[in-house]
């Protein structure tokens, strides 16, 4: 497994522009915490797509791929949360949940090395 640093301040740049705009979008007491942890999600998949690379082309391949998959989900699933007003338990549950999801396939798929 290879860092690219570039890469990863680019992700890390990207993921926090996004939620910058999750920011400015919603403006109720609960917007720090939809700022964080869209930071949190977005940074953590986008760095599996775009700071990372693996031994194993089709393991890079399949991690990517999925990342790809849970970016997009994050994206959405933030954009509904951001026009609409929410209880901080149901967000920390949706979104903890997405995020646990996600790093589990991420986990076993790195652990399969095929």
């Amino acid at each position: 497994m290879k860092i690219d640093f570039i890469k990863t301040v680019i992700a890390f740049g990207v993921s926090a522009l996004i939620a910058y705009g999750f920011y400015s979008f919603y403006h109720s007491e609960n917007s720090q915490l939809l700022v964080v942890i869209s930071f949190i999600e977005l940074f953590l998949s986008s760095f599996f797509v775009l700071g990372l690379r693996f031994e194993l082309t089709r393991t890079t391949t399949l991690v990517r791929t999925t990342s790809s998959i849970f970016f997009v989900v994050f994206m959405i699933t933030n954009i509904i949360f951001s026009f609409f007003s929410f209880s901080k338990p149901l967000f920390v549950i949706v979104n903890g949940l997405l995020i646990l999801t996600c790093v589990l396939i991420v986990y076993s798929l790195l652990k399969a090395k095929q």
